[in-house]
């Protein structure tokens, strides 16, 4: 069956002001699912402690990895969806799924519950974030059709703002949990999600119009299955791997070769099937192949800087959990003002692909200085740095999905969308896995006898020297993310050449140029 051609649109019909209007929801929705990724792990303790206090603790990583699992799993299958179905009913219904699973998280009487219902808060978490962007550039106004001069840069601060938002809330997720538990319940971190939900629900549903689907395409079930396979077997095998298992033991070898199966069966479906669930043809799109690889690496380092500048807070500098949650302002501030910033100066006709490159070199250098941290190293010296990582990853974040947007095929825009969000996704974990077990190897090498758990209960010389040891473990963590950063800032340059003009208003033209060979070809 013929995938489905989306009709023009009609957001031409809508005013500023409701474009406007439509943009504040798409925001408010990408906060709700990025503020819930994160906001569970300060709230840990006291769900806890009221719902299993004897093994509670053991079954942790489940409840801090069921909402990811099912979040990554689902993403290429909304991307299908949208171009088969259209956006606005595929994003009411991820939003209603959500709003379900918040309220049952919320009313959760034990941890198996709990888990069970985070998980189904995940299946329409995973749509809010990458939909919502789908929606965002697709909310143009009449001269930012197709092909029109405004097209890229309308798309590009659209994306900006979403990035800004998403980064804001990665930021602030573990503050807002710890604020909401303290002075509240734990149970409100999901409660609170449900009269935003309800706004947002009517909101969408009568003031967004988007491009409706001319027919339904079909939608390749065993593909999505396969991809959801291997997305979790690569978050389950990132996740045990050196922590629960060893990377040698017999169920880490076996989920890994279970993995690399999964990834090889879903390559030969998408090749095979009629209706694809990740088009092998968008691969062909240089600027495409290039952008899932760039946003893969720089949510690598982005999930790398965040947990590492935690754990040397309270490990290493024996700052409390909530104090240390607002050591991350500073990064969200930058990355607030730097996105701003490049929305003002895109309307204003400076090139994209000018912020991209100054958004990775930015980064990789605040990853680099990260790296020279010690233990009495001034606080407001780590604080000046992590703005300034906020600041280069303001320009990366947004922009880069309104690049690859715009080089992908109309007709493709949903799984390209959803596509870039999955390898963000999947470089998150992969980033949280190999940083941390470098950053155990380090560390065991200066104290092989000591856990890092009981760091906090030495004294005297003692501890000195194991905050050292630690220290010194997390430096090196920061200088590999620097090392990552810079390999980004290198594609970038690579993805400057090869797109060329279609970076700064021309992506229409890639797009449709490659749309005619794929045609031709089928």
């Amino acid at each position: 069956m013929a995938a489905a051609v989306p009709t023009p649109p009609d957001t031409d019909l809508m005013t500023p002001r409701q474009r406007g209007v439509a943009m504040f929801l798409c925001l408010v929705t990408i906060v709700l699912a990025v503020l819930d990724m994160n906001i569970v792990s300060a709230a840990s303790v006291p769900i806890v402690r009221d719902l299993d206090p004897v093994h509670g603790v053991d079954r942790l990583p489940w409840l801090i990895s069921a909402f990811a699992l099912a979040a990554t799993a689902l993403l290429p299958l909304y991307g299908k969806l949208c171009d088969s179905y259209g956006a606005k009913r595929v994003l009411l219904g991820a939003v209603a799924v959500f709003t379900l699973g918040s309220a049952l998280c919320g009313a959760a009487q034990s941890m198996t519950e709990l888990i069970a219902f985070r998980a189904l808060q995940g299946i329409g978490g995973g749509g809010l974030m990458s939909v919502t962007m789908v929606v965002i550039a697709q909310l143009k106004g009449p001269d930012e059709g197709p092909g029109a001069k405004g097209s890229a840069k309308g798309s590009a601060k659209g994306s900006a703002m979403g990035g800004i938002v998403a980064g804001l809330g990665m930021s602030i997720g573990p503050l807002a949990g710890a604020l909401l538990t303290e002075h509240v319940s734990w149970r409100w971190i999901f409660y609170v999600n449900l009269p935003l939900c309800l706004v947002v629900l009517v909101g969408v549903a009568l003031a967004i119009r988007l491009p409706k689907a001319a027919g339904r395409g079909g939608l390749d079930f065993l593909g999505s299955a396969l991809a959801a396979a291997f997305a979790v077997g690569l978050l389950l095998v990132t996740e045990w791997g050196g922590k629960d298992y060893a990377w040698g033991s017999p169920t880490i070898l076996g989920l890994g070769a279970a993995t690399l199966a999964a990834l090889g069966l879903f390559l030969w479906r998408q090749a095979v099937a009629a209706a694809p669930v990740l088009p092998l043809s968008l691969f062909r799109i240089p600027t495409v192949r290039l952008g899932f690889a760039i946003q893969g690496l720089t949510g690598m380092g982005m999930i790398g800087a965040i947990v590492q500048v935690m754990l040397y807070l309270q490990i290493g500098r024996g700052v409390a959990p909530t104090t240390a949650s607002l050591y991350l302002i500073p990064m969200a501030l930058g990355m607030t003002v730097s996105g701003l910033g490049v929305g003002k100066l895109l309307a204003r006709g400076h090139s994209v692909s000018t912020f991209l490159l100054a958004g990775a070199g930015c980064s990789a250098v605040a990853l680099q200085l990260l790296g020279l941290s010690g233990p009495d190293t001034p606080l407001w010296t780590l604080m000046a740095e992590l703005a300034l990582l906020g600041a280069g990853l303001g320009q990366l974040i947004g922009q880069l999905i309104a690049v690859v947007q715009q080089a992908a095929p109309q007709r493709q825009l949903g799984v390209a969308t959803t596509g870039i969000r999955f390898f963000q996704n999947l470089g998150n974990a992969l980033g949280a896995s190999v940083f941390g077990t470098l950053l155990s190897r380090v560390y065991e090498d200066g104290e092989p006898r000591l856990p890092v758990g009981a760091v906090s209960s030495l004294t005297g010389a003692a501890r000195d020297h194991a905050v050292r040891s630690f220290t010194d473990a997390v430096d090196v963590v920061f200088l590999a993310g620097g090392g990552v950063m810079v390999l980004v800032t290198l594609l970038v340059w690579r993805l400057r050449v090869v797109a060329g003009a279609n970076l700064d208003g021309g992506g229409a033209r890639e797009a449709a140029a490659t749309e005619e060979r794929v045609a031709v070809a089928a």
